[in-house]
This record gives C-alpha cells, sequence and structure tokens, in this order.
C-alpha cells in the first residue's frame, strides 16, 4: 500500500499528475472534491465559495478537517489498488493526520515551478478569454501559504521541479508512480 500526497501552488503540475496517476491506473483522490462537495451539501455554488467553505471546514472540524473527510474516499480507493495519489495538500495537520492513518505509506510529493511559468500554464488552459491575473493568483497563493502549504512544501519526501516540457514532466511522475507501485 502507499499513498502519495501532492502539493504545490495553483499551476504547479498537481493536476496533471493526477492525470498521469489515471493513465497507469492509480486511482487519485482530490482534497478539493471534499470541498466542492461540502459547498453542494450547503447549497452553495463551490466555484465561488471553495476558499471560503475550505475556511469554514477547518474552523468547524479543525486544521485536519478536509482530510479527515477524504479518509473514507482514499480508503475506498485502495480497496481495490496498491497505491492512491491524493491530490492537493495543504496544511501540516493534514499531512499528520494522514501520517496517523498511513504511517511510512504516506510519502509527500511537492509540485514546484516559478511564478511565471504557472502563469503562463494558467492562461493556456483556455478557461477563459482573459489573461491571468496575477494579483488574484497572488492573493490564492497566499491564502493557501495561509493554511501552511509552504511548511507542507517544505517537508515533502520528494521535490518535482515542473520547469521543462510537459512531456519531461510526465516522465517523471510515471517513473515515481511506478517506482512506488
Amino acid at each position: 500500500m502507499k499513498v502519495l500526497g501532492t502539493v504545490g501552488l495553483p499551476g504547479s503540475g498537481k493536476g496533471e499528475a493526477a492525470a498521469v496517476a489515471r493513465e497507469v491506473g492509480v486511482p487519485v483522490v482530490t482534497m478539493g472534491d471534499v470541498i466542492r462537495e461540502a459547498c453542494r451539501d450547503r447549497g452553495l455554488d463551490p466555484a465561488e465559495h471553495h476558499g471560503s467553505m475550505a475556511r469554514a471546514l477547518r474552523e468547524e472540524g479543525g486544521e485536519a478537517a478536509i482530510a479527515e473527510r477524504s479518509l473514507s474516499h482514499i480508503r475506498s480507493a485502495l480497496d481495490g489498488a496498491d497505491a492512491v495519489l491524493v491530490d492537493g495538500l495543504r496544511a501540516p495537520a493534514e499531512v499528520e493526520r494522514f501520517e496517523e492513518a498511513f504511517g511510512d505509506a504516506f510519502t509527500i510529493v511537492s509540485i514546484e515551478a516559478p511564478f511565471e511559468t504557472r502563469v503562463e500554464r494558467l492562461a493556456d488552459r483556455g478557461r477563459d478569454d482573459s489573461d491571468v491575473d496575477r494579483e488574484a493568483l497572488r492573493a490564492r497563493e497566499e491564502r493557501e501559504l495561509g493554511f501552511g502549504m509552504g511548511e507542507v512544501m517544505d517537508e515533502a519526501d520528494v521535490t518535482v521541479e515542473n520547469t521543462g516540457t510537459l512531456d519531461e514532466f510526465r516522465q517523471r511522475i510515471r517513473a515515481l508512480l511506478e517506482e512506488d507501485l
């Protein structure tokens, strides 16, 4: 059994790492899905209330609340697989909760890329016709770093620098996943 938890700032490549995991048959549990589910349960639009819901869940259930809500999804994914990738670690308390649950089988993977590279990638996603709002991105990063993401990145067992081509990154992630299977 192996549980790989990814951490990284927006546009770093966490979603692409998750896509590679799925391609090689590793189930993916996205912590953001837990937040979106909580939004829907409360009649809120996840696109509009994601950040505030993340804060609310942590205020209501402690810093590890999102990790706690993710555990059943992870355990379910492990029923049919040797490994699972958990997308979206943010806080040291989440890491502690996963370490309690999975012990040495839990590995933190930090995916990192420079700010301007991430801005370009976010713009290339083509989700809208406008340029990436750098100030909004910096504000989002500050919110996520406020949850302790920087500490989680610093504590990573593995760091993947995502500064080259998409193919190079995908090959590094595939090798990491296959090494751990």
